[in-house]
């Protein structure tokens, strides 16, 4: 296995179907990188919590953030044991059984100690990052943070230690007689895209859209925006 892959263990190594997942850096990033929300999971005096949250990836390192205030946060800044799962539902896979139905998808689970991003400047860097991530040349056109906002807000960071990436395409695969049977099968194509942009109502008069934002167009796919956008 090369050097820019993850070296799966039991916790990390997919067993069913293990043909369909793959170890390596591009495959697990390209995944992560397609993606806004993440849940994370963890456990607080024994009981087992899962929570959707947006975030962000440099290099083998994810972030996240929230308020200051949220449990789920300030039991993680000691450093916890905590794993990031990623899934992109990308078909519906219509077979001649209901058993061979499927759905196409990418999914990618890392591993790793969730902790405080406590350096003010690394905290601000991050957040910074986020919001060019999303929005591309945007923090340049915004007012500064303000100390009460970066007091108010903690950034989480999990070195991935290990991870796995799964995944399934293309059409469905039925039993050799099921084929002969007058019965629809395929994918149906499942993307998540983007609307027009709409205007804030209390938007000054001559503002005009963000040409960084021309990638946001009407019907536009998500995913590969966020790909696109990728700086770290």
């Amino acid at each position: 296995m090369p050097d820019s892959s993850f070296t799966p263990t039991d916790r990390s190594r997919v067993k069913r179907l293990h043909e369909r997942g793959k170890y390596d850096e591009a495959t697990v990033f390209a995944i992560l990188d397609a993606a806004f929300i993440a849940h994370i999971g963890y456990v607080i005096d024994g009981q087992p919590f899962v929570t959707p949250t947006a975030f962000w990836r440099q290099g083998r390192t994810l972030y996240w953030h929230g308020s200051a205030a949220s449990r789920m946060l300030r039991f993680q800044e000691a450093g916890v044991p905590a794993c990031v799962t990623v899934t992109h539902l990308d078909g519906l896979v219509l077979a001649r059984s209901g058993f061979h139905h499927s759905i196409n998808y990418r999914s990618a689970m890392a591993f790793g100690t969730a902790k405080l991003v406590s350096d003010p400047r690394e905290e601000e860097a991050q957040l910074d990052l986020f919001v060019d991530r999303l929005y591309p040349q945007r923090r340049a056109t915004l007012r500064p943070n303000e100390t009460q906002e970066l007091k108010g807000t903690t950034v989480i960071a999990m070195e991935i230690e290990e991870a796995s990436a799964k995944s399934r395409s293309g059409p469905p695969k039925d039993d050799e007689p099921d084929y002969a049977l007058d019965c629809w099968a395929g994918v149906i194509p499942i993307h998540q895209v983007v609307g027009a942009p709409i205007a804030d109502p209390l938007l000054k008069a001559g503002v005009a859209f963000p040409k960084g934002l021309a990638g946001y167009r009407d019907g536009a796919r998500f995913d590969e925006l966020l790909t696109a956008n990728m700086v770290g």
